[in-house]
């Protein structure tokens, strides 16, 4: 059989599987093979608004976008193929880790969904992690909850349950209020012995004399942790009806745990491992390395969440990256029209990332910048205020500015990392995925530099968090004879897989120092800039 009739009879026997990341820019689905070879994919563009103070996107955009990722991924299926889509094996769905949707006793949402991106818990944040003796970050559900109650919000009374934003998909699916260990690890802290939420601290949590005043417990109203290969539920009639309103979609599809982007993020790198690190850069940017033993100091820049399958991980996560490299992209594709030469997306980032890398100064010709459409945490910036900075003797080009773009979006991760270094934190690999990377070689060489190490990227690293959503819902389905995830993906999907590993060169390292040390120091700008120009009610 060629590899269309192949894919062809998986499509018409439901021998398929769905992943679907609810993402900070994008909503994508993508279709795989039991080996998981995509097949189909779909995506819907949303973005986040600002108001009230609050970064939160509507739930109304929630369905509108899965429904228009599906049905352009049924529409591609039938275009290639011939066939419509009608039966699928298993599906998991997949969201921006932490946040907060805090839901009633009728399931009435309370208050608009708090995302991530919101540095407003600064207190709820430190007197947890006071409180736990672990770090406990300002986007993690419980702060969000938290810092509802030490603001004496109203609405906390009447909480039922809260979850994130992949949970809520997921319940509204199947019925279950359920979570992948790796992104329940992102609501409340896990205990690695039991894969359970921590007992100590929820004891310590519940003894609080803020918190004693609700009817509800914390446990109560957290949903389940599931570990990968768990069964989470299946499809409800209800809930295919909800994915595909054209009523084609049979129910009854086997769903695994619903897991946050930095889960997936690690399955998509083949980096369940002891020892592996995976870098994920977008909207925000994370690194996340498998721990082998316990860090020996609680860290307020390094949150301890776990793989999908329970294992500590070390994560440094920094709300800002590559907006603003998009935002300054955008800006020459714009002209590039007015002067008549409409450009491809990949021929744009291919000149300018060339530009970055081949027409520049290692330093990225003194200049500085900061990508912060949000408040970043790492640097102790309360809220966002994109700037480019530079002085009048600064080699400004568009190669240097491109550059200094690029070693702005790992800018605020290098802090955290250094962390890690210090603390002798031990990896034996690092791969990198993300839109970043899609141009060849260029943000891969510098991202090398950045971290002084040695970076893979895989083939595939433009697939990302809905192509890891798919093989976690594979592995739900498909698991042998109680095999482990690490050897479902290195037998059933990476042995196969291509990848290119690039080393560091002296003279970016050196550039890249020389670029951090005006990062740093020219944080108090940022503060300036917030005081000077206060927020508007804004939309990225």
């Amino acid at each position: 059989m060629t590899a269309q009739q192949i894919q062809e009879k998986a499509i018409a026997t439901g021998q398929v599987a769905l992943g679907v990341e609810f993402g900070s820019t994008t909503i994508k689905a993508v279709l795989t093979t039991n080996s998981g070879l995509t097949i189909a994919s779909g995506s819907y563009d949303w973005t986040n608004n600002f108001q009230n103070g609050l970064w939160t996107y509507s739930l109304d955009d929630v369905w509108l976008g899965l429904q228009s990722a599906y049905r352009q991924l049924k529409a591609q299926v039938e275009s290639k193929y011939g066939l419509k889509l009608k039966k699928i094996k298993t599906m998991g769905f997949s969201a921006m880790m932490h946040g907060y949707l805090a839901f009633d006793n009728q399931d009435t949402l309370l208050v608009p969904f708090r995302t991530w991106r919101n540095a407003t818990t600064g207190r709820a944040s430190r007197e947890l992690t006071k409180l736990f003796g672990f770090n406990v970050p300002q986007r993690w559900s419980i702060a969000h909850l938290y810092q509802a109650i030490l603001d004496q919000e109203t609405h906390v009374k009447n909480i039922s349950y809260f979850t994130t934003l992949a949970g809520y998909v997921h319940w509204q699916l199947t019925g279950e209020k359920v979570l992948g260990v790796g992104d329940a690890s992102g609501m409340f802290p896990i205990d690695a012995d039991t894969g359970n939420y921590n007992q100590n601290m929820i004891d310590q949590f519940s003894h609080l004399k803020a918190v004693q005043q609700y009817q509800w417990q914390i446990q109560d109203i957290l949903p389940e942790p599931r570990h990968a290969g768990d069964m989470a539920g299946h499809l409800t009639a209800a809930g295919a009806k909800k994915l595909d309103p054209t009523g084609d979609l049979m129910a009854g599809v086997i769903v695994a745990p619903p897991e946050g982007d930095a889960g997936t993020g690690m399955v998509a790198t083949n980096s369940t491992q002891v020892r592996t690190d995976n870098i994920s850069v977008g909207t925000s940017i994370f690194s996340m390395i498998v721990l082998e033993k316990s860090l020996k100091h609680v860290y307020s820049n390094i949150d301890i969440v776990t793989t999908p399958t329970g294992l500590p991980v070390a994560m440094v996560h920094a709300n800002n990256s590559a907006s603003d490299l998009n935002a300054w992209s955008k800006l020459f594709a714009e002209f590039a029209g007015m002067i008549g030469q409409n450009l491809s997306n990949a021929a744009l980032y291919q000149t300018l990332f060339n530009a970055a890398l081949n027409d520049a100064d290692a330093d990225a010709g003194g200049l500085t910048g900061y990508g912060y459409y949000s408040g970043e945490n790492i640097t102790a910036v309360p809220e966002g205020r994109p700037l480019l900075v530079r002085q009048p003797d600064s080699h400004f080009t568009i190669g240097n500015l491109m550059r200094l773009h690029i070693f702005s979006a790992f800018g605020a991760i290098k802090i955290g990392m250094r962390i890690l270094a210090d603390e002798n934190v031990l990896t034996d690999n690092i791969v990198a995925q993300g839109g970043v990377f899609k141009t060849p070689i260029v943000a891969q060489k510098l991202l090398a530099a950045a971290l002084n190490t040695n970076i893979t990227v895989m083939a595939n690293a433009g697939e990302g968090g809905p192509w890891g959503m798919a093989i976690l819902a594979l592995y739900a389905a498909n698991k042998l004879g109680g095999q482990t995830l690490d050897d479902y993906l290195a037998k059933n999907i990476f042995a196969e897989t291509k990848a290119q590993t690039l080393a560091p060169e002296p003279r970016d390292v050196a550039g890249f120092e020389e670029f951090m040390t005006r990062y740093i120091d020219g944080l108090q700008i940022e503060l300036t800039a917030i005081k000077a120009l206060p927020s508007n009610q804004i939309k990225e």
